[in-house]
């Protein structure tokens, strides 16, 4: 590798990085006057570390998550490599154009993983790497290569970076590497005191290989300037390396007399994350360490290079035109003329295409999902709850549709079997990096056969949901990285789907399709107490966007909207869903729907030829609104089946978004009173019709049974006979 060609092609990233923000904020018309943004200061740290790591480094399988703020390097990166065209790049933050932070789904260059939700983007490629691990374990897929993270080291205060560095699964994956950008800053300060250290050993706890890129070549010859930068914490480097060389030769209280003022402000600034030989080496040294995943800490200073460089303040700071004409100058280009390619046949332009050839991936051969069947079969009968149904669908679905189970993963964060998945772990086994001993295997009181082997299908976690719904993105989006779609399902306490909830619509975001069940749920949940009781969670599954959710109550609808839904996904243009199940038993016979009608959103439980009030029920309180009809007698009961499906019919009728506008008009007479109920809260159905009385919990559960519960939160059958009186008189 030249590196001095490789250093001219750093200056030009580092330029057009700088002016991508500076032509979005600086000379683009802004109608709105609302600042457009974006991180020049944390574009400039992690040139260099780009720079040698796609020049020099990476090979076409591998992928790399970009921390969010240096998204201008990345798309500077692609413009040099034929990737992205240049009428984008004066399109940083508008519409249809640059996204201010990297989107696979959104961006017109290829991005290999979204970024943007703090701490998401760095665990990205630890959940990517053990998806294609499995899917490659299961199917015909090519090579996969390194799974990279360039993350900023304030983003270690996340606690999602530490639940994925935890992980047991996670100290076996050679692959995944993270690239620490160590600038000591972040949004408002800088951080305090000296942390590296202490960060690289709660990595090498957790099993991984620590590298550290910290001086460059002339800090490395000077061991006593090195042992005082050593020595101080970082609020001192950051404001000396502000400070004219009088006053640095000061402070330093080192003897500095041999090297002229020019030589000490470069050598205090020589940092190894600026050294492109220095990163290669480190580079190079984790990817010597193939059984266990690395971490790479660069030195390095944000602003590099830019008049803000080191400056508290500097994080959205932007240069003024006299700035960046300086740097314009500093760098040999032309500010009048931003973007002009490289001169053709030069050393630059060489290695420039050279790179992009080496990077080029090949066309993907991509396999379409087996057909989802529209039933299996099974006669669902006596007292049951959507949780057994759940339990018993993929015994059904691997006897009815074995090419469509074979497809099927499933993950849970510790709770696989409390969740009704025991006998498919017991049938599809466990899938992990490598064979383990069942060392319970001749337990004849284990009632599960905790069977691990790279061929198994049900994936556990340790107890953390981030990590749960991080992988579960990752396998959801196998069917666009990898050619091979698979049909991924997590399992989740439905309280704990709040605490999830980011990180699994940031998935859905990237494009990973996927289901999420959350269960049990609600206050029926009555014996675990008001901590275990969700509430909020049925509107969480209106307003998620590319999901669609549902709450059946009994096991028929549950199997024919889950097999639905199996059919959505792995595929473009395909959606994720989520269910809300309890664990209440529900006598089945009451049935009445139809398959259409129940993934359409609900249908007429008990039919009425000319109802004085409706009751509007979804999930575990049927039984309560069957009994209130009964006492009415001049009441129908609907039974939604989906909230969210009701909503869009709802907005359809306004003629806005893509649902059926004759769904809720088939299911609801005109100036029939309704009564809405559900366990969750209320405002959930409020847009049924009117009038309408709406039930449901509005306040944190406590401990007790159904019945006691149920009165207290006014859901029983009283209340709602209660409301239809009201509102009849």
């Amino acid at each position: 590798m030249d590196l001095e060609t490789l250093k001219r092609v750093e200056q030009r990233v580092l330029w057009l990085a700088t002016s991508i923000v500076h032509h979005a904020n600086r000379v683009r018309p802004n109608r709105s006057g609302v600042k457009v943004g974006g991180h020049q200061a944390s574009s400039a740290s992690m040139v260099s570390l780009m720079t040698a790591l796609y020049f020099a480094v990476l090979e076409a399988p591998d992928r790399v998550s970009v921390k969010p703020h240096a998204s201008p390097v990345l798309h500077a990166i692609n413009h040099l490599l034929g990737r992205l065209d240049r009428r984008y790049l004066t399109t940083l933050r508008q519409y249809g154009g640059l996204q201010s932070y990297p989107s696979r789904t959104k961006d017109p260059d290829p991005v290999d993983y979204s970024t943007g939700s703090v701490g998401l983007g760095a665990t990205a490629p630890i959940w990517g790497a053990l998806a294609h691990r499995y899917v490659a374990g299961h199917f015909d897929v090519p090579r996969g290569g390194r799974q990279i993270a360039l993350i900023g080291d304030a983003e270690l205060d996340e606690g999602a970076c530490w639940e994925a560095i935890a992980d047991p699964m996670v100290s076996r994956l050679g692959e995944v590497m993270w690239v620490v950008d160590l600038n000591r800053q972040s949004l408002d300060r800088v951080v305090p005191d000296i942390a590296a250290g202490r960060l690289a050993a709660m990595f090498e706890a957790a099993g991984w290989h620590t590298v550290m890129v910290k001086y460059g070549p002339r800090l490395a010859q000077r061991h006593d300037l090195r042992a005082r930068i050593d020595g101080m914490p970082n609020e001192e480097y950051q404001r000396l390396m502000r400070a004219p060389a009088p006053q640095l030769r000061e402070r330093l209280e080192v003897n500095t007399d041999d090297l002229s003022d020019e030589d000490l402000l470069a050598t205090f600034r020589d940092l190894g994350g600026h050294d492109l030989a220095a990163l290669i080496d480190g580079y190079r040294q984790a990817d010597a360490v193939t059984d266990r995943p690395s971490v790479v800490f660069a030195y390095t200073i944000k602003g590099w290079s830019l008049p803000t460089e080191g400056h508290p303040a500097n994080h959205s700071a932007l240069l003024n035109h006299e700035q960046y004409r300086e740097l314009a100058a500093k760098l040999g280009e032309d500010a009048d003329d931003p973007f002009a390619p490289l001169a053709p046949g030069s050393p630059e332009a060489d290695l420039c295409r050279e790179t992009g050839g080496r990077l080029r991936r090949g066309a993907m051969r991509a396999v379409s999902a087996p057909r989802v069947p529209e039933s299996l079969g099974r006669t669902h009968t006596g007292k049951a709850s959507t949780q057994q149904a759940f339990g018993r669908f993929f015994v059904d679905l691997t006897r009815e549709a074995p090419e469509v189970a074979e497809r099927v993963v499933t993950v849970s964060p510790d709770v696989g079997t409390s969740t009704n998945l025991g006998g498919w772990i017991n049938k599809a086994g466990i899938w992990s990096v490598g064979d383990r001993i069942d060392w319970f295997a001749d337990d004849t009181d284990t009632l599960v056969r905790w069977r691990e082997h790279d061929h198994g299908r049900h994936l556990e976690l340790g107890i953390a949901e981030v990590n749960l719904v991080g992988l579960l993105g990752e396998l959801g989006a196998t069917w666009s990285r990898d050619g091979q779609p698979l049909l991924p399902v997590g399992t989740i306490y439905d309280p704990f789907v709040s605490r999830a909830l980011e990180p699994w619509s940031f998935g859905i975001y990237a494009g990973g399709q996927s289901i999420l069940v959350g269960t049990p749920s609600g206050v029926t949940l009555g014996p675990e107490g008001g901590a275990h009781q969700s509430v909020i969670t049925p509107s969480i599954g209106i307003e998620q966007p590319g999901c669609i959710a549902y709450e059946p109550a009994f096991g028929q609808d549950f199997e024919w909207c889950f097999l639905h839904a199996l059919s959505q996904l792995g595929k473009p243009g395909g959606t994720s869903a989520y269910f809300r199940l309890s664990t209440r038993p529900i006598d089945q016979s009451h049935h009445t729907g139809t398959r259409e009608a129940a993934i359409a959103g609900g249908y007429r439980l008990k039919p009425h030829d000319s109802p004085q009030v409706t009751i509007a029920v979804m999930g575990a309180l049927v039984p309560e609104a069957l009994e209130a009809a009964e006492i009415l007698g001049n009441a129908e009961v609907v039974c939604i089946t989906s909230a969210d499906q009701l909503f869009r019919s709802f907005q359809a009728r306004s003629g806005h978004g893509d649902g059926n506008p004759d769904t809720l008009s088939s299911l609801f007479r005109p100036g029939v009173p309704i009564v809405s109920l559900l366990d969750g809260h209320p405002h959930t159905l409020s847009f049924l019709g009117s009038p309408i009385t709406c039930l449901g919990v509005q306040r944190f559960g406590q401990a007790g049974d159904i019945v006691d519960l149920y009165e207290h939160h006014e859901i029983d059958a009283e209340s709602v006979v209660g409301a239809a009186l009201d509102l009849l008189s």
